[in-house]
């Protein structure tokens, strides 16, 4: 919400500074984003007279102009049509920026004649979309006076961060209402003629009581629709509306002034009365955006008998939209639900100022008033002849009652305010204090729900500065520790990437249709997205990894080996997860290794293993199990389980057709640690009994097995292992080969095995006991001992 300080002053009494007004409004809850001074950025342009005008010795269009902007005569080439001797208009002089297109314009030669500067239009200068000639000033504006100076522009721009649960300060007026009860001054009355009407009012009625309680509208007939007056174009155009025509321009005036959204439609162009209903299925109407939009029965229009004119209380048709030839309007003030409202804008993806304020809530007793204040700037402006207004329906006026005890200001606020100030703060702020402390919130503040509430009313004014710092009691002794066991283990898998030299990155929990498509698509989809690139809540970690990765690449880095702790979100709910991306080179280029390494499957195993060994996964018990699904290359990956159904990880190769949906090229390996499917520890007592050294020293003894080639290594040593669980403690592979003395369809297996003797060493008998049991594992694979 913007405002300029001439426009808060035309609602409050102040001598206030602009920094005490700016401190006051961030001080009560009403954040100033920000304070912009318009004329500054034209503080180099002035008030000029065209001395003289001449044709352009080589140019038909143009003109060579004798400009006085207080300093004396300067040539300037102009090829506004409108130039001429004697006007007075905005000069720019060398030096000076353009707003427009930023040029900083110098003493230069157009077509073989020097130019000292410009002469410019309202559009060079930002303030209006005219670029057919240049400004004409009146004959009495003072030549060489800074042009801000002279049209006003000096006036400040305070972009305020209006929180939800303030409607009431939705407009001009309400913000400096709010700064009266701050002790800034005193409010200055509504200021207007009420409009004597004559004849029949207009046709409308509300058939939708739900979502349209109230429609109240009043004709005006054989006005004039021109250009608003100097001063509504200037303060719309400082807070960022351009202004369009004078019956436009009262309706936004309106709505920004005193937070009454409004709508005028050209009589001419309607067939019958106007009526609120809901729309029924199929309806379409053409928005004033230009825009088509197909309705549904939920939704709340206004119509006539031929068609749908108005999305009520969000946009208004271009059917009925008023223009220069505008003589008859109906101009419409009624009461919109919120909750309605913000359903509608939410399903059509559609957004205005109007729907801003209609969903907050708008005061429901000012509509009769608001009517009114609209109809006599439009007399006052466009002249014509009003009639009576009419009144369909009734706006929801009815005022909660809340049961407030004083004594929260301190136990919830914080801080101890007496009960005359309490009750001062909220009577000043419109509310009703009854005497046994019930009170009444005013129409307009329908976010008021609670005490609490009105103990936030309370403080804000009286100052949240005020409220003392009370540090929480502690407990004596050492704290306890506070993270959760779920904190605890993505603590200690943050720290264990940080350090295997993998990059932590931060992406956003929502995909595009396409990204989310490309790795199987998403459960969840946002109803209403900040972007289309944004709105499938992500199944998995990896496309914001593949994206992060693809910009790194394509910013000239060789490899990336990137991280992520985040949430993914499936139809069962959401799921920790830890994300690895490797991608580009391994290991660079050299004289030792030859050409660089790209990674590869098992470069991805490895940092699986590694990982979930860190955050205390048993690694020993894991099976390496099938591919790891559609996004991933098959045969180049697979799934850590602790058996068939406990998938801890997927890791591997990425599928290309995968990569190509991120624009990523080269092989890129991946992993997903899958953090919520670790088994719990154990709640009570040790998982194994403490470390003993051995007394013995171990023995290692290697077997080569030949095993056919689909048996994987890993189930060999898993049986190996299992073969004497009391004797062997260890067991890894150490070769693999294939080749000559190996028939084809089979490979060689070397198994290393570690042997721990207990209270004796092991005896020539016992090993040949030991090595049997090991061949007969094997044996049941299909694996026989090399010869």
């Amino acid at each position: 919400m913007k405002v300029t300080l001439d426009w808060l002053k035309q609602h409050i009494e102040t001598d206030a500074s602009l920094d005490t007004i700016v401190e006051t409004l961030t001080r009560i809850g009403l954040e100033v984003e920000g304070v912009e001074n318009p004329g500054a950025t034209l503080a180099a342009f002035k008030v000029a007279k065209v001395l003289s005008a001449a044709p352009h010795p080589q140019a038909d269009k143009l003109q060579v102009l004798s400009v006085d902007a207080g300093d004396g005569p300067l040539q300037v080439v102009c090829g506004a049509p409108n130039a001429r001797a004697g006007m007075l208009g905005v000069f720019g002089p060398s030096g000076a920026t353009v707003p427009s297109n930023g040029m900083v314009l110098k003493v230069t030669a157009i077509r073989g004649v020097e130019s000292n500067g410009m002469m410019c239009s309202t559009r060079d200068l930002e303030l209006g979309e005219d670029h057919d000639g240049i400004i004409e000033l009146p004959a009495d504006a003072p030549i060489g006076m800074a042009y801000p100076d002279y049209a006003g522009l000096n006036d400040p721009v305070i972009d305020i961060n209006v929180l939800p649960n303030r409607p009431d300060c939705m407009s001009v007026r309400g913000i400096a209402l709010d700064l009266v009860v701050a002790g800034l001054g005193t409010a200055k009355p509504l200021a207007y003629a009420p409009v004597e009407g004559a004849g029949e009012g207009p046709d409308v009625r509300t058939d939708d009581a739900a979502g349209c309680p109230a429609f109240f509208a009043q004709s005006v007939s054989g006005l004039t629709n021109g250009e608003a007056p100097e001063w509504m174009r200037r303060r719309l155009t400082a807070i960022g509306q351009r202004p369009i025509s004078t019956l436009v321009d009262i309706t936004n005036y309106v709505m920004f002034d005193l937070g009454r959204p409004l709508h005028v439609y050209d009589r001419a162009k309607l067939s019958g009365g106007l009526v609120a209903r809901k729309a029924a299925a199929g309806e379409q109407v053409v928005a004033l955006n230009g825009k088509t939009y197909s309705l549904a029965e939920t939704m709340t229009v206004i119509a006539d008998a031929a068609h749908v004119h108005d999305i009520g209380g969000i946009m208004g048709g271009e059917d009925s939209g008023v223009s220069a030839e505008t003589t008859d309007v109906i101009i419409e003030c009624a009461y919109f639900d919120p909750e309605s409202i913000a359903r509608t804008g939410q399903a059509l993806m559609l957004t205005s100022d109007a729907r801003s304020r209609f969903e907050r809530g708008v005061d429901p007793a000012f509509l009769e008033e608001g009517l009114a204040i609209a109809t006599r700037l439009v007399l006052d402006l466009c002249g014509g002849a009003a009639s009576a207004p009419t009144y369909s329906g009734a706006p929801p006026l009815e005022r909660k009652r809340i049961a407030y005890d004083p004594a929260l200001a301190e136990t919830l606020g914080g801080l101890a305010v007496a009960e005359d100030r309490q009750r001062a703060i909220l009577t000043a702020l419109g509310f009703t204090v009854e005497g046994d402390w019930t009170v009444l919130p005013p129409p307009a503040r329908r976010d008021v729900d609670g005490p609490a509430d009105l103990v936030e009313e309370i403080i804000r004014i009286e100052g949240i500065d005020s409220v003392a710092p009370v540090p929480l009691p502690r407990a004596a002794g050492v704290a306890k520790p506070t993270a959760t066991p779920e904190q605890r283990l993505e603590s200690r898998a943050r720290r264990a990437a940080a350090a295997r030299g993998l990059n932590e990155t931060l992406t956003w929990s929502f995909l595009s249709d396409a990204q989310a498509s490309a790795i199987g698509g998403g459960a969840w989809t946002l109803a209403n997205p900040i972007s289309e690139e944004l709105k499938v809540m992500r199944p998995s970690l990896l496309p914001g990894l593949f994206s992060a990765a693809e910009r790194n690449m394509k910013r000239g880095a060789a490899g990336v080996r990137l991280f992520e702790i985040g949430r993914r979100y499936l139809a069962g709910g959401e799921h920790p997860t830890l994300g690895v991306v490797l991608a580009g080179e391994n290991r660079a280029r050299g004289w030792q290794e030859g050409k660089a390494k790209p990674f590869d499957a098992f470069d991805a195993k490895a940092e699986a293993l590694a990982l979930l060994a860190a955050i205390g996964a048993p690694v020993e018990n894991l099976q390496v199990m099938g591919d790891a699904g559609a996004a991933w290359h098959p045969g180049q990956s697979g799934t850590l389980r602790l058996g068939p159904k406990t998938v801890l990880a997927a890791f591997g190769m990425v599928h290309p057709l995968t990569l190509r949906a991120f624009d990523l090229d080269g092989p890129v390996a991946a992993v997903e640690l899958y953090l919520d499917a670790l088994p719990a520890k154990r709640a009570t007592g040790f998982a194994r009994a403490p470390y003993a050294p051995p007394a013995l020293q171990a023995v290692r003894r290697d077997f080569a097995f030949l095993v056919p080639e689909a048996l994987a290594a890993e189930a060999l040593v898993r049986a190996v292992k299992g073969a004497d669980k009391a004797s062997i403690v260890a067991a890894r592979l150490f070769d693999v080969f294939t080749g000559t003395g190996v028939e084809p369809g089979h490979k060689s297996l070397g198994v290393e095995v570690t042997l721990q003797p207990g209270e004796k060493s092991f005896a020539e008998a016992d090993l040949k006991a030991i090595a049997d049991k090991v061949i007969g594992a094997a044996a049941k694979l299909g694996a026989s001992l090399r010869g």
